[in-house]
């Protein structure tokens, strides 16, 4: 029995195919509305490359690039093969092809359906690269004269200022790393030489943050050195009072932003996939129909279309078969051509006898 049967008379045909015509060019305005996603959530992960461990970030917005390409090409084509079928003649030459572009339709839906998946999927992967580009970030931030590294403190200063963060994970991040250059570091002074005697790698940790961390809302003047020492600032408390620092860690901030984004970029995808799907199934309500006139000569003749000729179950079990006969080929093939091989090597070794 036939998936998604429907009769259809020459009226009924030509309204499917100017429907399809128009939601192809629809879908093709839609490819080019996903491309600009990809376009922009890639730019915007260029802008932090820094602080990020690797590039299989850069995973989704190529994934939503290519989707906007394809859907581009494969809704162009669809909507010249929709026009073409108003005119028999024109959509002759379609006819050898089409079986093949609507199997390339399935495929490329599977792929869409695979983008969304991965724009809400990412966020473990999206969080761990965060973290270890962060950290590894921090701990360049003094490294203000090395080549390749001179950057470094700039973008981590820009990122806490825009995002209103601070630190890896917090504040106290800072803490645990030297992210004063040596060359801005008096060695004869005692305090400088007991503070890198006291640590086993020979840092310089202080328990303060760069100027970045401060938020201007407060109301006090930003307390940005000795900030776990209570006796060192006037009627202040370490422990209890509300820091005029950013609590929130740059990898929660900018996790949440990027999540977002990709969250609601996969929404579009998903809707485009869906509106993609309905286009491929009228496509092919379209193909089928045309197919199945009884009498070419008779355009005003009924006809019936469908999605599948057989039912789900039938459908599966003859493409399970026909996979089996193509590899059943293959070792025919195989086996023909190292009889060959042998028949050959015999004939030589008969020769030189």
């Amino acid at each position: 029995m036939a998936v998604m049967k429907v009769k259809f008379n020459q009226k009924k045909r030509v309204k499917l195919a100017q429907g399809l015509w128009l939601m192809n060019w629809f879908s093709l305005f839609a490819g080019i509305v996903v491309f600009s996603m990809g376009l922009f959530l890639k730019i915007e992960l260029r802008k932090r490359s820094e602080v990020m461990d690797n590039s299989e970030s850069h995973f989704v917005p190529n994934s939503l690039i290519l989707v906007g390409l394809l859907a581009s090409v494969f809704n162009g084509l669809a909507g010249k093969i929709c026009y073409d079928s108003l005119d028999p003649a024109k959509f002759a030459k379609w006819k050898p092809i089409l079986k093949v572009y609507l199997v390339l339709c399935v495929l490329f839906n599977l792929f869409i359906l695979f983008v969304v998946l991965i724009c809400f999927l990412l966020r473990g992967s999206l969080d761990s690269t965060l973290e270890h580009g962060l950290k590894n970030g921090m701990k360049f931030y003094r490294d203000t004269d090395t080549p390749g590294r001179c950057f470094m403190k700039k973008t981590i200063d820009m990122l806490q200022i825009e995002f209103k963060c601070c630190g890896n994970n917090g504040f106290r991040d800072w803490f645990e790393i030297q992210w004063i250059s040596n060359r801005y570091l008096d060695f004869g002074s005692k305090e400088v030489k007991d503070r890198i005697k006291s640590n086993v790698d020979g840092r310089y940790l202080v328990d303060g943050v760069p100027f970045s961390c401060c938020n201007p809302s407060s109301p006090r003047p930003c307390i940005q050195y000795q900030v776990s020492n209570n006796s060192a600032h006037y009627s202040y408390d370490f422990q209890t009072e509300e820091l005029n620092l950013w609590n929130r860690g740059c990898r929660e901030a900018l996790l949440k932003y990027y999540s977002s984004m990709m969250s609601s970029m996969g929404v579009i995808v998903l809707f485009v996939w869906l509106f993609e799907m309905s286009v491929m199934i009228g496509l092919r309500l379209l193909h089928t129909s045309l197919e199945s006139i009884a009498n070419p000569e008779d355009p005003e003749c009924e006809s019936e279309g469908w999605v599948l000729e057989k039912s789900l179950k039938d459908t599966f079990k003859s493409t399970l078969e026909n996979l089996k006969n193509i590899g059943k080929m293959n070792q025919v093939d195989a086996g023909a051509e190292g009889a060959e091989g042998d028949g050959a090597k015999t004939q030589a070794v008969s020769t030189v006898s």
